[in-house]
Formats: structure tokens, sequence, C-alpha cells
């Protein structure tokens, strides 16, 4: 461990203007009410989280506990900043507050002494190449639910945005800089999260929300991975239509590198 967890700000990057999920588009976000496209929750647990792995490094990579639960928006090129409460041990709250002190985000992460049992790889048979997705829909999902989500492998270059969750680079810490690291940045790990539900269903915007995470193992450049995920709950609130996956990332059948419970808004309640 090389120092206390300390508070940061930065200037926050919505590098998924170009994704398929349209809620990180202007146009599509501000028909659901919101000012602008919002910056990923994935990238937003990164912010959170950054302190833990400014100060203890490749250990919180490798076995570091964290949970998000994402309350407000954040928008591309707004300033925050990141409290650190600390906890016992190698622990702290922190909220994630944008310029006008809204908390965005909050969360508690940790560095534990013990390890919980790994998840295991099930084999999971992958989602074969072509195969057209069902829209998202209770219905759809109930099906996987029962009959099991298609499991995705890939390889990490180190190429794509989610690599980048700033503009500045000299803002992310070193270990995982995509010009300068050598590891995975926790936006890239968590949002697999967010890939294998998109790899299942056929969605329109959605929103995620919540996340419990574990890290197993940190991610090295060039790495192999392969991810599973289950359905394991479905709620409506408020007109939305929500989700709780069980994901798991694996680097190699033995070697897991993240468990996540994952919620995200799979269907939004229509615009006014």
């Amino acid at each position: 461990m090389n120092a206390a967890p300390a508070p940061w700000s930065g200037v926050a990057y919505n590098q998924a203007t170009e994704s398929d999920n349209r809620i990180h588009a202007d146009d599509v976000a501000r028909q659901y009410g919101f000012r602008g496209g919002l910056v990923p929750g994935v990238t937003v647990y990164a912010y959170l989280v950054q302190p833990a792995v400014e100060a203890w490094g490749l250990d919180f990579l490798a076995r570091g506990a964290a949970t998000v639960r994402l309350e407000r928006p954040l928008y591309d090129a707004g300033t925050f900043t990141v409290s650190v409460v600390p906890g016992e041990g190698a622990s702290f709250h922190g909220e994630v507050r944008d310029a006008a002190g809204i908390v965005c985000a909050r969360g508690d992460v940790s560095l534990p002494a013990d390890a919980p049992a790994p998840p295991v790889l099930r084999g999971d048979a992958p989602i074969p190449r072509g195969e057209v997705r069902p829209e998202a829909s209770r219905a759809a999902l109930e099906r996987l639910r029962e009959t099991g989500m298609g499991s995705v492998s890939f390889e990490w270059r180190a190429s794509g945005e989610m690599e980048r969750t700033t503009r500045d680079l000299d803002a992310m810490p070193d270990l995982v800089r995509p010009d300068r690291g050598a590891y995975a940045n926790p936006a890239f790990t968590l949002g697999i999260a967010n890939w294998i539900l998109a790899t299942n269903v056929r969605l329109g915007p959605w929103i995620h929300v919540q996340s419990e995470v574990r890290h197993f193992a940190a991610v090295p450049r060039g790495s192999r991975l392969t991810a599973e995920a289950r359905v394991v709950d479905l709620t409506e609130r408020g007109g939305h239509e929500f989700v709780d996956l069980d994901v798991a990332v694996f680097l190699a059948p033995d070697v897991p590198a993240l468990a996540a419970r994952h919620r995200a808004i799979y269907r939004l309640r229509e615009p006014r």
C-alpha cells in the first residue's frame, strides 16, 4: 500500500458519443429530459475508484472491491470532485459531485483482507456470429433467465475510447493510462458488463445505475478475455424497466478477473 486515498477533481469526459447506446448522444438524451449525453456510468465508476488506484495501485486492480450508485447525470466537459471519507482499514466512502455540488454518484471502496470465493467459469455457449439479437423486453430477458445468456470472448488491445476516461491523460493514474500503463482501467473492465448485455439483446437508449464489483486480477495489455452473465432479477419502477445481472470476466478458465452484480434500466419510460 503506497498511500492513503486522497480526494481529487477532474473534467468529465463522455467518450461514448458514437456508441450504440444513444443515451450518450446529446439529441437522444435531451428527448428523455437530460441536458445532454450522459457520461457512461462505468466511467463515473472509474472516477470514484481512482483514489484507490492511485493509493493502492496494482493491489486494487487485483483484489479491490467497490460499489457505485449512480444518482444524477454527469455531463461532458463538466468539472467534478471526488470526496474521500476514510473508513476502517483500507477503505473509504466516496462521492462524485458536479460543479454545482450535486452528488452524481456515491459508493464504498476497499481493499479487503479476505478474498471471497472466486467465480467459476461455467462454459456458457458463445453467442453465434451473426445471430439476430432479440429486442430487449421483459419477455426476452425472462427467456434468457431460463435458458442462459451467451458468453463473449475478445482481446483487450488498449485501442478503444473506453481506455481513456478523460481527455487529459495526465489526470489518469499511470498504471492504467492507455499510452503508458500496462493494465486496463476500471471503466473498461466494468464496461464488459454493459457489453455482454448489449450483445445478448438489442437495446434502445439505456442507463447503467448501480454495480457491486469485486476485482480478482488486473487485466494486462493483450489479454484474451471471456465474459459470462446471467439474469438474476427483473423489476419495474416509475415506468422504467430494470435488469440485474451477475457478470464474471476471466483471463483464463481458472483465472477470474472481475465479478459484478450489475443493474441497468434496459428500457426507459417513454419521454413526455
